[in-house]
């Protein structure tokens, strides 16, 4: 196939490409590599992509409505996968408006270019960011999640609604994939478990927020992956039971459809850090701190949904895949 994968330089958006380029698909790679972190590690991961001869590279940013217009009309792609977006919780405290542009016009030209040239399945990223002042857990797709507590999150619900109203009006299949705290090798250095491994071994404090009383579904990059994929190749086909009357927020009369994908398994944010100590062969010196406004105090993913349309469920262990981090941080930052 022929797939246009929006985020091409990110962290999901570079492992994702890499892994449609081994099984034969034609990658074409949308990021305009803004400076949110570094952009070396960008560049670093692009150059594993754009030594394949099936990958075309453009640094665009997805909110240009005419040149993204462009793209679709020149590539006509089969099949899109966005996950760019301005990332992060806590930035969206400090530069709102980056989110409106990105993850709400730029979303709103994607779903333009699926709309005018016949695009077979749209997936996008969402984020369990949505579930907002929830409790009751594990999370489930069929739960209300209209409290986020963030814009980032309001943007990622928005998503939603925007592509469920392409899928209702032009009958374009699209997928929402709410994302469970995503690490792994290659991973974002704005997150807490790059943050904590370079201050570990730098013998700094690290910053442990809610005095470490978070809970986290961490979920491998290789499993995110998988999952992704997986889903691309399944078509939404519209719920012939739902109603009106009693409306499911994860299925429509259109087709459309949403999914955790989580480890199914939250972990105490204590217990990651001694598991990355162990990993680092290094203790850490703990600055504790409040919770910081926007966070949320655990997620929990309910992927009973995405196991009964894919056959698969994320299963690495913190352990696991922190050692896998590890392994890659050294071999590539060489403190």
């Amino acid at each position: 196939m022929k797939v246009l994968v929006t985020g091409s330089a990110g962290f999901i958006g570079s492992a994702l490409s890499l892994r449609l380029l081994e099984r034969g698909d034609e990658v074409i790679g949308i990021d305009c590599l803004n400076d949110y972190y570094d952009v070396a590690l960008k560049e670093a991961r692009l150059e594993r992509t754009t030594a394949h001869t099936g990958f075309t590279e453009l640094r665009v940013s997805i909110d240009d409505r005419d040149v993204m217009a462009d793209i679709f009309r020149t590539h006509r792609p089969q099949r899109v996968v966005n996950l760019a977006a301005q990332a992060g919780v806590r930035y969206s405290l400090e530069n709102p408006l980056a989110y409106v542009d990105t993850n709400l016009l730029g979303f709103a030209n994607i779903l333009e270019g699926c709309r005018h040239n016949d695009v077979e399945h749209l997936v996008y990223a969402s984020s369990s960011s949505v579930y907002g002042s929830n409790t009751n857990m594990p999370f489930s797709v069929h739960d209300n999640v209209d409290h986020p507590v963030s814009l980032y999150a309001a943007s990622k619900k928005a998503n939603e609604l925007m592509a469920h109203t392409y899928s209702h009006l032009y009958r374009i299949p699209t997928t929402g994939l709410r994302f469970f705290t995503v690490y792994g090798p290659w991973g974002r250095p704005d997150m807490a478990y790059f943050k904590f491994t370079q201050n570990i071994l730098a013998g700094k404090p690290i910053d442990v927020f809610n005095n470490g009383n978070h809970q986290r579904d961490f979920t491998y990059i290789d499993d995110i992956v998988e999952g992704v994929v997986r889903v691309l190749d399944k078509l939404p086909e519209p719920n012939p039971e739902w109603s009106g009357d009693a409306p499911d927020s994860a299925t429509s009369t259109a087709p459309y459809r949403l999914y955790n994908i989580g480890n199914n398994n939250p972990v105490e944010l204590m217990h990651y850090i001694e598991v990355l100590e162990d990993c680092l062969g290094k203790k850490a010196v703990k600055n504790m701190l409040p919770m910081q406004p926007g966070d949320v105090q655990a997620t929990y993913a309910d992927v009973s949904e995405l196991v009964k349309a894919i056959d698969y469920k994320p299963a690495l262990s913190v352990e696991e895949g922190m050692s896998r981090f590890v392994d890659w941080y050294m071999d590539y930052y060489k403190p």
